[in-house]
């Protein structure tokens, strides 16, 4: 059961929704919950007790910080400090469990098998085979929310929950539990636990949401999956315009996907009444590579932004670091130290996160390498640019920007849907190599397994979510602004949005049920 499939959006929400209707205010949570493990049941089966384990873990490990922090009026200062180090025990304790359950699981075979090709290197004769190891869904997502929401108990900025079925709801709440958003516990504790009874209003927000995602992943991104899959998989064959057609068309599947599954669970949410923060903010609307990641998986972002980048960029380490480059090196080259040290384990991270592959480690550092230039540049391109008098917000220059951020996506999603890293260098090769578009012009495309109509679809459906982005970008558009159209023009798009995603959607003979690429994650 995913999203997108009829047994979710058919049976699986709206028995939730008649259950949770029908139910007692002050159990309706555990309605959510028993949705919530019968979701997770239906996609790991036993696996479930990971979720367990981790829910049970993280809940008596924030009350323990929180008791441990909580000094006497009349505490003396070494008291204090006892306390604070308790807590931080209990912290580290904490992260390990669930981290080092996350760690095992997805890393093992990846760990061992790098360290062992290593040793080979060096004349070793070990060889090692991978285990086949069974992971949960969302173990990714629940695991940062878990330790993030560790960290704010252990920083004072939020309270320890002290029911655990509010830790379970929070953890476990099955919209978000198989692709994020990655929430904070201050997202959502101001209604996800408020149990209030459905509403038409939100019943009606939620549907179109719905809807809307649906159009997206099922209309746009299945279809383009079809030919992406294809040469992918046999990437060594094809060069040029085809290779530039496979990275341009994984970047829309990826973004028509993603966002469209968040368009779904933030809607499904939203029939509870429960709001959930947004995941993507028109991302190609951005001006570079740095803002480009403030608009797109907008959730992971701020995680490694709270919990990593702040960290490190007042730990001793930086500051010890600043102090030398102040005095030896001189502002630029200390300021580009600082940056580096600061955002290398956000970007390690967020390879690694994606999970064990090459591939993605290098997608990491690709991006820590262009922020790095970005961060190191931009104060004196700004200068430059002042300087000779060019207006950077001309339109032609932001179109040399938009350009120049395309082809910095289009690789870096080359990379990251390659089979591997080997394979990632030999498609960007091939990419120069008897470059000619007329592959995709010429009917060729349908030998790939997307027909003319089908093709027709994928572009004119791109077209339209482009321009309500545009229209959301110049903030002309949102839901309240909708709701003030005329009935016949509001209904009407109902109509048209329900009947396009009916009729137009890859399913069906003909087409396979693609899985949600993040759901992988």
């Amino acid at each position: 059961m995913s999203y997108t499939s009829a047994i979710y959006l058919a049976i699986f929400l709206p028995v939730t929704l008649i259950a949770y209707q029908l139910t007692p205010k002050k159990h309706r949570g555990k309605i959510l919950i028993g949705a919530s493990a019968v979701f997770f049941w239906s996609l790991s089966k036993w696996l479930i007790v990971y979720l367990a384990g981790a829910i049970v873990v993280t809940h008596y490990t924030a009350i323990g910080i929180e008791r441990a922090r909580e000094a006497a009026f009349d505490a003396t200062p070494d008291e204090i400090e006892l306390r604070q180090e308790k807590s931080k025990k209990i912290l580290r304790l904490g992260i390990l469990l669930v981290l080092g359950t996350l760690v095992v699981l997805k890393y093992t075979n990846f760990t061992f098998m790098n360290v062992t090709q290593l040793l080979r290197s060096f004349g070793s004769s070990i060889v090692y085979k991978p285990h086949r190891i069974l992971v949960p869904i969302g173990i990714s997502f629940y695991t940062l929310e878990s330790i993030g929401y560790l960290l704010d108990v252990h920083w004072g900025k939020v309270k320890a929950i002290q029911s655990l079925e509010k830790t379970a709801l929070f953890l476990g709440f099955f919209p978000k539990l198989m692709e994020g958003p990655i929430c904070q516990y201050s997202d959502l504790e101001g209604t996800l636990f408020n149990n209030e009874p459905l509403q038409f209003e939100n019943l009606k927000r939620g549907m179109l949401r719905i809807f809307w995602g649906m159009f997206k992943k099922i209309v746009i991104a299945d279809r383009l999956a079809i030919i992406v899959n294809s040469i992918y998989s046999n990437y060594s064959d094809y060069h040029g315009g085809m290779i530039l057609f496979a990275a341009v068309g994984y970047t829309m599947q990826l973004y028509m996907e993603f966002s469209g599954v968040m368009d779904i669970v933030i809607g499904t949410a939203e029939l509870f009444g429960i709001k959930m923060p947004e995941n993507f903010r028109q991302p190609f609307f951005a001006k570079n590579a740095t803002e480009f990641w403030q608009r797109w998986h907008i959730s992971l972002g701020k995680w490694l932004k709270s919990y990593v980048f702040y960290p490190v960029s007042v730990s001793k380490t930086v500051k010890k670091w600043n102090q030398f480059g102040r005095k030896k090196i001189g502002k630029f080259w200390t300021r580009v130290g600082t940056s580096a040290l600061a955002l290398f384990p956000v970007w390690l991270i967020n390879g690694l996160w994606h999970g064990p592959f090459w591939n993605y480690i290098f997608y990491g550092m690709y991006y820590f390498t262009l922020l790095l230039i970005e961060v190191s540049i931009e104060p004196t391109w700004k200068k430059w640019m002042k300087k000779i008098h060019v207006d950077m917000k001309a339109g032609w220059y932001r179109a040399g920007q938009t350009v120049k951020l395309l082809c910095i996506v289009f690789t870096g999603e080359m990379f990251f849907r390659a089979p591997g890293l080997k394979a990632g260098f030999t498609m960007f090769g091939n990419l120069f190599k008897d470059f000619s578009l007329a592959p995709i012009f010429n009917g060729a495309l349908e030998h790939y397994g997307l027909e003319r109509m089908d093709l027709n679809v994928v572009v004119w459906g791109i077209i339209i979510v482009f321009v309500f982005d545009i229209l959301k970008e110049k903030n002309k558009l949102s839901y309240e602004e909708f709701n003030k159209l005329a009935l016949p023009v509001r209904w009407s798009a109902y109509y048209a949005l329900i009947l396009a995603v009916i009729i137009l959607g890859a399913y069906g003979e003909g087409y396979q049920a693609i899985d949600l690429i993040y759901a992988g994650f």
